[in-house]
């Protein structure tokens, strides 16, 4: 989106927008001929806000690309993932509110589970407990860089963050992480001459590592990615005149939300704690970006079932926030997240806009295959999204005279 093409359009309202994103949202069937997560789940206050507003499928970044959780998260946002580019460590940084200075290289931390012959079994080493990796972060704080400053601090269940602060850092490194199991970690090597001192700090790091794991299976091994330093971009308020919140369980999105200048709201991990949120916040912001971010989970662990069931809870609590009477809602995801490929995909993934005033297109059920035929279009560019959610609430005045 041209950010300068679209602010002296700019009108102020008092409506209020929300933007409800189920991570992983879109699927693909289990069998051939079967159905997706999405059109299996019994969804009918979905299905009722699809029949009275408007449907599609988008695309997050571009035709055939698999897209992480942050670009496609900025998309969803009007921001150019393409453009707008950060690392997940930056990310995870922000979530935490850990204060990043422009000396820093943040990167995103997994413990994982390796065998003897040091291969990936497990990326997420089980998924251990928020409490077990604040035990594993405080072993890791022995490790010992020269003339570097390191922090590790815990995130969420296996996620951990770490910074390293010192000079002549870059994030100009790729990631350990193969993201797929029975491989070996990768070596941090440099991608250019700025990354060089960097990564055999990385290097260093990843070893001691290694060393003060080995006994505490199936946390025995580290996985990074997402080096990267904090940017300075455009904020979303001064972009599109809203003042915007965000509710989330997870750091990350909060980080993300953050570093465009929304203002983050930490919830529990269920969609009921976050509608608290969203109904004591009302009155004080003109947009809302709640996550939701079980859907993913269940989508990456394969387990189908579990998926459709969340997809439901998530339909169960649809009644809630439009009590609120909010002028524009939009519920989609991020990306799609198929339990048959336990992992993110290229699929693009099913939307609804609905607005008091939209046009309706005749779709009368929120499904992927439901959603081809709807007005938005089978495969519009995410970026769309925020353009048509400001006009529908009033907030575009006409270009030209």
């Amino acid at each position: 989106m041209n950010f300068d093409f679209i602010q002296p359009l700019l009108k102020e309202d008092k409506t209020k927008i929300i933007l409800l994103v189920i991570d992983g949202l879109g699927g693909t069937p289990l069998d051939w001929g079967g159905l997706t997560e999405l059109e299996t789940a019994s969804t009918p206050n979905l299905d009722e806000l699809a029949a009275h507003g408007l449907c599609g499928l988008h695309q997050p970044i571009g035709a055939g690309i698999t897209p992480g959780s942050g670009p496609s998260h900025l998309a969803l946002f009007g921001y150019d993932p393409c453009k707008y580019m950060v690392g997940r460590g930056v990310l995870s940084a922000l979530g935490i509110d850990f204060d990043l200075t422009s000396q820093d290289v943040a990167a995103r931390g997994n413990f994982c589970t390796i065998n003897e012959q040091g291969e990936i079994t497990d990326r997420r080493a089980g998924r251990i407990s928020t409490d077990k990796n604040k035990d594993l972060c405080a072993l890791l704080k022995k490790v010992i860089l020269p003339d570097i400053e390191v922090f590790v601090k815990t995130v969420k269940e296996h996620r951990f963050l770490l910074v390293l602060r010192g000079e002549g850092l870059s994030g100009d490194i790729p990631d350990t992480d193969p993201q797929n199991v029975d491989l070996k970690p990768f070596e941090p090597k440099p991608r250019s001459l700025e990354g060089v001192k960097t990564a055999a700090l990385v290097t260093t790091f990843v070893e001691q590592a290694q060393r003060i794991l080995k006994d505490h299976r199936p946390a025995n091994m580290v996985l990074l990615r997402g080096f990267s330093q904090r940017p300075q971009w455009p904020l979303f308020d001064e972009v599109f005149g809203l003042k915007a919140a965000a509710i989330a369980a997870y750091p990350m999105y909060l980080g993300l939300a953050r570093l465009i200048g929304m203002k983050p709201f930490h919830s529990n991990n269920t969609i009921e704690d976050e509608l608290d949120v969203l109904e004591n916040q009302w009155k004080n912001f003109d947009f809302f970006y709640i996550h939701i971010k079980s859907t993913d989970s269940a989508g990456e662990d394969g387990d189908f079932n579990r998926k459709v069931r969340l997809i439901e809870k998530v339909d169960q609590n649809i009644p809630r926030i439009r009590s609120l009477e909010p002028n524009v809602m939009i519920v989609t995801g991020d990306h799609s997240t198929p339990a048959a490929l336990k992992s993110h995909s290229w699929h693009p993934v099913p939307t609804i806009l609905w607005a008091r005033h939209c046009r309706p297109d005749g779709v009368d059920h929120f499904g992927e295959r439901a959603c081809l035929s709807g007005g938005l279009g089978p495969n519009f560019p995410a970026v769309d999204l925020m353009p048509f959610a400001l006009a529908n609430a009033f907030r575009l005045d006409k270009f030209g005279a």
